[in-house]
């Protein structure tokens, strides 16, 4: 309950199945008495088991440059469906409703395509964003999950300014 409430969760169940996850995941371990969680020792992820964290991006720049590498995270390759290729961590709330916060790393899976629907990671012009993508009659729809942010509206055909860098 005080994970659901905290995280802002409408459903105490959804806060227990995630715990549930991460516990079958081995990122978390149950502790015998009351309430009893913590992280699971560092030991079980594979030393060679790590994401980049990728900082801003400029425009050209190619998001997993060197330059763009703000430090190396040991993480269980097995938490994330599809594999995460790195981490990017989230400035600003146009996610809110879908649980993706500032401040969190978001864990993504490059890839130059993405089906309707999914939350990408999509440049435009020298500014990386997080939204969930909509195709609609040649243009492509960017759409936050927080009432408070409007629709980014993208021309298919300026390929030149817009480019998605992964789910």
């Amino acid at each position: 309950r005080e994970i659901s409430e905290y995280l802002g969760l409408s459903s105490h169940s959804s806060a227990q199945d995630y715990v549930e996850a991460l516990i079958r995941k081995g990122a978390l371990e149950r502790l015998p008495h009351h309430r009893g969680l913590r992280l699971a020792h560092r030991s079980r992820v594979p030393a060679a088991a790590s994401l980049p964290l990728v900082g801003r991006v400029a425009a050209g720049s190619p998001i997993m440059s060197e330059g763009n590498i703000e430090a190396q995270y040991a993480v269980d390759p097995s938490l994330f469906r599809p594999r995460a290729d790195f981490l990017l961590r989230v400035v600003g709330m146009s996610m809110r409703d879908a649980g993706i916060v500032d401040g969190d790393l978001l864990a993504v899976h490059r890839s130059q395509t993405a089906e309707d629907g999914s939350i990408v990671v999509a440049r435009l012009d020298d500014e990386i964003t997080v939204k969930r993508l909509q195709h609609r009659r040649g243009r492509l729809l960017l759409l936050p999950e927080n009432p408070d942010f409007e629709p980014i509206d993208v021309d298919a055909q300026q390929v030149d300014s817009f480019a998605i860098e992964g789910i």
